[in-house]
C-alpha cells in the first residue's frame, strides 16, 4: 500500500477545514461541531478525493466510526471501524488512503482554533492534557453512559455558538470545553483501571526495559522518556499518564528513582569519586548528578557515602 506523499497541506482556519470536508462555512469563526454522518451524505456520489497529508493548526476532538481503509496519523496507520475518542493538537499531521470507504462513516468532530483560548487560563492548561499527544492506538474507548455525557456537553457548546454572539458567548463556550476535557481526563483514568490488562502488561514491560538500561555498561546514557516510550511502542505522554495512574509516578520520576538506586549501590561498592560515578552512570556533567541525588535523597552523594560507611 502506498504511503502518503510529502506534499503537505496546511489547514489554518475552521473555514478551510469545512471546505475540505464539504461543509458550509462554520457559524462561529473559532469553534464548530461537525456531524460526520452529514459529512458522509454530502460527499456521497462524489469521486474519491486525492488527500495529501494535512497539518491542521487546530485542536480536534472526535469520535469516528465505520471507516474502512487506512488513515495515517504521522506515518502510522490506524483502524476506525469501531468508535473511539481521539484528540489532536495543532501542528499534528494526518492523511487518508485514496481507497478509504466512508459509506458507513458516523460520529462527530469538535474543532476549535487556539485563539478561542487565548485570554483564558485553559489556553495554558490545555498543554497539561497529555491525551492531545497520544497515538490513536491509545485512544479512549467510551462506554454508552460516557458517550451520552460528552454528547450533552457538546450540544451545549453547539447551542451556544449558534446563538447570536454577545459578551458572554466565549466565556460560556470555553467553560463548557473545559468541562469536556475534565470528563475526558476522568474517562482516560477509568480506562487505565477497567482495561487493566494492557496497562499492567505495559507496566511490566516498562520495568523490564528500565532494569535492562540500569544494568548496562558504565557510561551508558541514562534512558530518556522518549527512548523508553519508543522501545515500548507508545507515545511519551501515554506512557507517563499510564504510569502516573498505576503507580503515582511519571516516567521521568521512575527513571530518576532507578538512577538514584543504582548510584547508591555504586557509591557503596566502589572507590570511584562522585564525578567518576556520575560519568559511569552516563551523566555528562557531575554537577547535574549531584543536584539530582540531593533532590531525591536530601543529602549529597558524598554525605550519603560517609553516613553509610
Amino acid at each position: 500500500m502506498k504511503k502518503p506523499t510529502d506534499n503537505i497541506r496546511v489547514i489554518d482556519t475552521l473555514a478551510d477545514y469545512a471546505r475540505l470536508c464539504g461543509h458550509p462555512a462554520p457559524a462561529h469563526p473559532l469553534v464548530t461541531l461537525l456531524d460526520l454522518k452529514k459529512t458522509r451524505e454530502r460527499m456521497a456520489g462524489e469521486p474519491p478525493r486525492p488527500f495529501e497529508p494535512i497539518v491542521q493548526n487546530l485542536y480536534s476532538i472526535a469520535v469516528k466510526r465505520g471507516l474502512k481503509g487506512t488513515i495515517y496519523y504521522g506515518r502510522r496507520t490506524h483502524d476506525f471501524s469501531s468508535g473511539v475518542l481521539t484528540f489532536m493538537a495543532p501542528g499534528q499531521m494526518f492523511s487518508v488512503d485514496k481507497n478509504l470507504d466512508i459509506s458507513e462513516m458516523a460520529g462527530w468532530s469538535l474543532l476549535f482554533h487556539p485563539d478561542l483560548l487565548y485570554s483564558y487560563p485553559l489556553g495554558r492548561k490545555i498543554a497539561e492534557y497529555g491525551f492531545f499527544h497520544y497515538d490513536t492506538t491509545e485512544a479512549l474507548h467510551l462506554s454508552a453512559e460516557e458517550e451520552a455525557i460528552l454528547d450533552d456537553v457538546l450540544r451545549g457548546i453547539e447551542r451556544e455558538y449558534l446563538r447570536p454572539i454577545d459578551s458572554f458567548s466565549q466565556d460560556v463556550i470555553v467553560s463548557q470545553l473545559e468541562v469536556l476535557l475534565t470528563y475526558a481526563d476522568r474517562f482516560y483514568h477509568r480506562q487505565f483501571v477497567t482495561r487493566a490488562k494492557v496497562p499492567h502488561d505495559l507496566l511490566s514491560r516498562f520495568e523490564s526495559q528500565l532494569r535492562a538500561h540500569m544494568v548496562g555498561e558504565d557510561g551508558h546514557p541514562v534512558p530518556t522518556v522518549g527512548v523508553l516510550a519508543g522501545e515500548l511502542g507508545v507515545t511519551p505522554a501515554y506512557l507517563s499518564d499510564m504510569l502516573r495512574s498505576l503507580t503515582g509516578l511519571t516516567t521521568q520520576q521512575h527513571i530518576h528513582q532507578a538512577v538514584i538506586e543504582k548510584a547508591k549501590g555504586m557509591l557503596l561498592s566502589s572507590s570511584r569519586t562522585v564525578a567518576e560515578t556520575a560519568y559511569a552512570l552516563g551523566f555528562e556533567y557531575p554537577q547535574y548528578f549531584s543536584r539530582l541525588f540531593r533532590q531525591k535523597t536530601g543529602i549529597s552523594p558524598t554525605e550519603f557515602r560517609r553516613q553509610s560507611n
